[in-house]
C-alpha cells in the first residue's frame, strides 16, 4: 500500500469513528423517548443503513463513492430532520438534536469525497436544513450556533486534514519512486560492474597474455581456458550468465589457481584449516585472488606465486587467504592501482564484508592479504 492509499485508509477511518459518535448519541437519544414514534425508528434505521452502505463501500474499495455520499448528505443530512418534525411528532431541540448531529458528520465526508464545486452546495443544504430544522422546534440562538459551528468545522478540518494527508502522501510515492528507480540503477550498475570485473579478470587476461606471445595458443590447457571463457561470453550476451558461487572456499580458490596456471603461472598452494564460508565470500576469496595471481603474471615478472589460505587464528570462522612474489614490487606512494587491483581485489572484499591489504616496496616484491570477515 502506497503513502496515498494509506492516507485514505487514515481517513475513512476517522470519519467513520466521526459518524459512529453521531449514531451512538441517536441510538441513545431515541432509546430514551418512552413515546417513540414508529418514524423516530425508521429514520434511525435509516442513518445506520446509509452509514453501513457508505462506509462499508469505502473500506471495501478504498475510497468513498461520491454517489453514496450524496444519498448520505441528502437522506440523513437534510431530509431527516424534516421527516422526523413532519411524521414523527418530534417538536422539541433535544428530540432533534441527534439527527441534526448527523449532519456534521455527512459535512466531513462531502468535504473530502466530493468535488471542489460540489462540496459549497452540500454544506449549503446542510446549514439551510440546520437554520429551518432547528426554527421549526424553537431552539434558541445559542444551539443554532453551536451546532452550525460545529458543522462548518466539520467540513473544514476534515477537508484541511485531507489536503495535508493526500500532498504529503504523494511527495512520499514519488519519494518512493524515485528511490526504487535509483536502486534499480545501482543494482543495474553493480552487475554491470561485475561483468566488467568477471571480463577483466578472465578474457582480458587471457587474450592480453596471448597477445604478448608468452604461450602457445595451442596448448590443450589454453584451448581449454579459452572454451570456458567463450562460454561464459555467450551466456554474457543471452543475458543468462550466472555467478557460480562454490560451496566450499578451498574448491573455489583452487579453480582459480588452475585458471591461472592455464595461462603458464606456477602456483605454490597451501591450505589449512579453511572454515565453512558463505558461497559469496568463497567466490569474492576465489575471484580476488585469481585478480592478485594475473598481476603476478602480468607484472611481476617471475613466473612463480605463492597462495595461502589458512582459517583465522582466532578461530571466529574468519579466512585468510595471501598471494604472494617474489618480483621487483613497487613504491605504493607513487603508484596508482589500477582498475584489477580497484575493483577486481578491494572492492569484491569489501562487498562481501572483507578487506584486501597490499604490502609492497621496491626489491621486496609483493605481499596481497584477503581476509574475512574484515
Amino acid at each position: 500500500m502506497g503513502a496515498l492509499q494509506r492516507a485514505q485508509s487514515f481517513m475513512i477511518l476517522t470519519t467513520l469513528l466521526y459518524r459512529a459518535s453521531h449514531l451512538t448519541v441517536g441510538v441513545v437519544g431515541v432509546a430514551q423517548r418512552r413515546d417513540g414514534h414508529a418514524v423516530v425508528y425508521l429514520g434511525l434505521a435509516t442513518a445506520l443503513a446509509l452509514s453501513v452502505l457508505v462506509y462499508g463501500t469505502a473500506l471495501r474499495r478504498g475510497w468513498f463513492d461520491p454517489r453514496q455520499v450524496w444519498a448520505d448528505v441528502l437522506v440523513t443530512g437534510c431530509l431527516l430532520p424534516y421527516a422526523l418534525y413532519a411524521w414523527g411528532e418530534v417538536r422539541e431541540t433535544p428530540q432533534i438534536g441527534w439527527a441534526m448531529l448527523l449532519g456534521g458528520s455527512a459535512s466531513a465526508a462531502a468535504a473530502i469525497a466530493l468535488r471542489r464545486f460540489q462540496v459549497p452546495l452540500a454544506v449549503v443544504l446542510l446549514v439551510a436544513t440546520h437554520l429551518v430544522g432547528y426554527g421549526l422546534v424553537g431552539a434558541s440562538r445559542a444551539v443554532q450556533g453551536g451546532h452550525l459551528n460545529s458543522l462548518l468545522s466539520s467540513a473544514v478540518m476534515a477537508w484541511v486534514m485531507w489536503w495535508y494527508l493526500r500532498r504529503q502522501g504523494r511527495l512520499l510515492d514519488e519519494a518512493n519512486a524515485r528511490a526504487l528507480t535509483a536502486e534499480t540503477q545501482k543494482a543495474r550498475y553493480a552487475e554491470r560492474l561485475g561483468h566488467h570485473r568477471a571480463l577483466h579478470d578472465t578474457v582480458l587476461a587471457t587474450l592480453t597474455t596471448l597477445a604478448a606471445g608468452g604461450i602457445d595458443a595451442n596448448a590443450p590447457e589454453v584451448r581449454e581456458r579459452c572454451g570456458r571463457e567463450a562460454a561464459y561470453l555467450r551466456r554474457l550476451i543471452q543475458q543468462t550468465a550466472d555467478e557460480v558461487h562454490h560451496p566450499e572456499i578451498g574448491a573455489a580458490l583452487e579453480e582459480a589457481v588452475s585458471s591461472v596456471e592455464s595461462l603458464k603461472l606456477r602456483v605454490t598452494a597451501q591450505y589449512h584449516g579453511l572454515p565453512q564460508v558463505p558461497p559469496a565470500v568463497a567466490a569474492a576469496f576465489a575471484d580476488a585472488a585469481r585478480e592478485a595471481l594475473n598481476n603476478v603474471r602480468r607484472h611481476a615478472g617471475t613466473g612463480h606465486a605463492y597462495l595461502t589460505a589458512t582459517g583465522d587464528a582466532d578461530g571466529g570462522g574468519g579466512a585468510v587467504v595471501t598471494v604472494v612474489d617474489r618480483g621487483p614490487g613497487f613504491d605504493p606512494d607513487h603508484h596508482v592501482p589500477g582498475f584489477g587491483l580497484r575493483g577486481s581485489v578491494h572492492a569484491r572484499m569489501a562487498e562481501v564484508g572483507g578487506r584486501a591489504v597490499v604490502d609492497t616496496a621496491p626489491g621486496e616484491g609483493v605481499r596481497v592479504e584477503l581476509r574475512w570477515p574484515a
